[in-house]
């Protein structure tokens, strides 16, 4: 550690580089995951990190040893609402979707205000030299409140405009290339319907004037340019990393009826939509059943957040949820919801996908892992139908050699690693 008169921090160019970082996220495990794991690199290279994220999460930072600040658990108190499900489901497409997201907006604002609340506590306690956020949270507002840089961290395409492809994160028709950069509008539209509560909490608050607040220092997509294209004009403050792994907890072993199943008997897929909680958890728990005896298959299968209900039988094990850097290079295919974290994750295991997208960023996965070769069509969760997922399963499971390939050089990369070097960098 090196400091100046004062206790100032200095900052230089070799291993030597010490600082203290801020990590703020917000929603389900696929937002938190990954800003844990750059926590843990940032410690391992001997910097200080602190995670702040919903109180659910403070069991899997003490995991990793990773000090933790608990955030308010805000929208993600509305998970699990029926209409909420219902619009998720249908990938807010259809008039009644849009007047459902509209509807949500409103709801989540005062929510979204305790966040911001415990973010602004935080920061004051924590006093980093920088500040790594999410989209999910505005926490630059923070940084320049106690005048450090402010980091974006994007897990997806999407924040940072481009001519390239259109905005990923909304749905939208076919349009010409030509209006694929007008498409970001949309987000920063979606934002604006937020900054109401943000610039109260802002003035109020951080005592800071009314504003937009600064724009990033520095923002790091947290994904692979191996499988998304990656924008030669966007400028040098625009860091394309590589996905950022977790590396598994030294505390986790497999339940031995799980590791039974898996390594005795022909080799199972796996079944899983993460947080992606849909209406009829009991009814897609049969449909998983009916594929898996159409296909001719066994799987594991994850209940997640509750969007699939099933019961261990001879061709399906049932868990809660499993390391996917343990469970998936066991597996012959994964049929999952998309999400960046799950997708990453099969990817970086060698093993072919079936996405069956519902919102979000979970169609451009979709799409791109088809386009790349390791998955066959989508399969949209909105009607989902045993046939249709069979048939997928078995294309799937014939792309192994495809997946493997594109596999070993998602491993190559070391998406974490190359972010802290980012942000060392750009502190020196």
């Amino acid at each position: 550690m090196r400091r100046c008169a004062g206790g100032k921090r200095t900052y230089g160019r070799s291993r030597e580089i010490w600082l203290k970082a801020l990590l703020v996220t917000h929603g389900t495990r696929g937002d938190v995951q990954p800003l844990l794991a750059l926590a843990v690199e940032l410690r391992a290279a001997g910097h200080e990190a602190v995670l702040a994220a919903p109180e659910s999460f403070a069991a899997a930072a003490a995991e990793h040893a990773v000090p933790f600040a608990p955030l308010d658990e805000g929208p993600n108190r509305l998970l699990n609402e029926p209409l909420l499900k219902e619009a998720i489901e249908g990938g807010y497409r259809g008039v009644r979707g849009k007047i459902t997201a509209i509807r949500t907006v409103r709801r989540i604002k005062p929510l979204m205000a305790d966040v911001l609340r415990d973010t602004g506590r935080i920061a004051r306690e924590v006093r980093p030299d920088v500040v790594v956020h999410t989209p999910s949270v505005p926490a630059q507002h923070a940084a320049e409140m106690l005048g450090v840089p402010a980091v974006l961290a994007t897990l997806q395409p999407g924040w940072v405009p481009t001519a390239l492809f259109p905005c990923p994160m909304v749905p939208l028709p076919k349009l010409p290339r030509m209006f694929n950069r007008a498409t970001y509008l949309v987000v920063r539209a979606t934002l604006r319907a937020y900054s109401g509560i943000v610039n109260s909490w802002r003035t109020n608050d951080l005592g800071l004037p009314g504003g937009r607040g600064p724009a990033p220092a520095l923002v790091l997509q947290a994904f692979s340019g191996r499988v998304t294209p990656v924008d030669p004009a966007w400028p040098e403050t625009v860091r394309t990393t590589g996905f950022w792994y977790l590396p598994r907890s030294d505390s986790w072993s497999p339940d031995p009826a799980l590791k039974e199943f898996v390594e005795n008997g022909p080799t199972p897929i796996y079944v899983g939509f993460g947080s992606m909680a849909g209406r009829d958890a009991q009814r897609t728990g049969e449909i998983v059943a009916q594929t898996v005896r159409a296909a001719g298959v066994r799987a594991v299968v994850a209940t997640g957040w509750g969007g699939l209900a099933a019961d261990t039988s001879d061709e399906l094990f049932v868990v809660d949820q499993v390391p996917h850097d343990w469970l998936f290079g066991r597996v012959t295919a994964v049929v999952h919801h998309g999400g960046g974290g799950t997708t990453a994750a099969a990817l970086a295991a060698g093993t072919p996908q079936v996405i069956c997208p519902f919102v979000a960023d979970q169609p451009h996965w979709a799409r791109r892992m088809q386009a790349i070769g390791v998955a066959p069509d989508p399969v949209p969760h909105k009607g989902l139908a045993a046939d249709a997922l069979a048939s997928a399963i078995t294309k799937a499971v014939e792309m192994r050699a495809r997946a493997l390939e594109v596999g070993a050089g998602i491993q190559a990369e070391n998406g974490v690693r190359a972010a802290v070097t980012a942000v060392e960098a750009h502190l020196s």
